[in-house]
């Protein structure tokens, strides 16, 4: 494994997979990207509930996304569930923002395998494009899941977590996103804005790397 640049490269399943500072991950054999938990509509849902939340998440991950498959020329895009948060994610404006957004890319594979919050948001809409999997999906040496725990007949890729490592010293602790790779699967990042993270448990055989944002670093035991 290396970490010679801002990303790093590892090999699973005999394949090379970028794990990129954005919280996402590039596998250059497919021209892939592979997204989870990018939650459209999370921060709607929670201003139709009342709770004062910013605006503008929808947009905000539309341009980190985009950003992203301009700056690998990815013709795919997989989203390893939780596409959309809740049924407020069918909003005007948000499914508007989607659309558009869509119009600029209309050659980009986009595929999404269901989790948890699709199936009770409702599946995405069909002018968007996406083609709708279950878990797990196959592809290469891959099974794309949203749920990390699945029994899969090859090396699983998943979501659902939203990992988080703190990296402590006596006087401080920083919690970053991060990616775990383990023997059998990784779990990556959410990608959303507005998405948050839980503290994990390094388990025996994982590899931990966390992401400031700028640089995916491995975290030494």
């Amino acid at each position: 494994m290396s970490a010679g640049s801002a990303h790093v490269a590892v090999e699973v399943a005999g394949e090379r997979l970028l794990l990129l500072p954005e919280k996402a991950v590039y596998w250059p054999a497919r021209e892939m990207l592979v997204i989870a938990d990018i939650h459209f509509g999370k921060a709607a849902s929670f201003r139709a509930l009342g709770v004062p939340v910013p605006r503008g998440t929808t947009t905000e991950n539309l341009n980190a996304l985009d950003a992203l498959v301009q700056a690998h020329g990815a013709r795919e895009v997989m989203f390893l569930g939780d596409f959309l948060h809740a049924r407020a994610a069918h909003a005007s404006s948000t499914q508007q923002a989607m659309l558009a957004w869509r119009h600029t890319r209309p050659d980009l594979q986009l595929t999404l395998v269901r989790g948890n919050h699709d199936r009770h948001a409702g599946d995405p809409a069909a002018a968007l494009g996406i083609a709708l999997v279950d878990e797990p999906h196959a592809a290469g040496p891959f099974a794309f899941c949203h749920h990390p725990d699945l029994d899969t007949p090859g090396y699983a890729l998943a979501g659902h977590v939203h990992p988080a490592w703190v990296l402590a010293t006596r006087f401080d602790a920083l919690r970053l996103p991060c990616f775990v790779v383990g023997r059998g699967r990784m779990i990556l990042p959410s990608f959303g804005s507005f998405t948050g993270g839980h503290v994990v448990t390094r388990e025996a055989g994982d590899v931990i790397y966390v992401t400031s944002g700028e640089a995916v670093h491995a975290v030494v035991r």
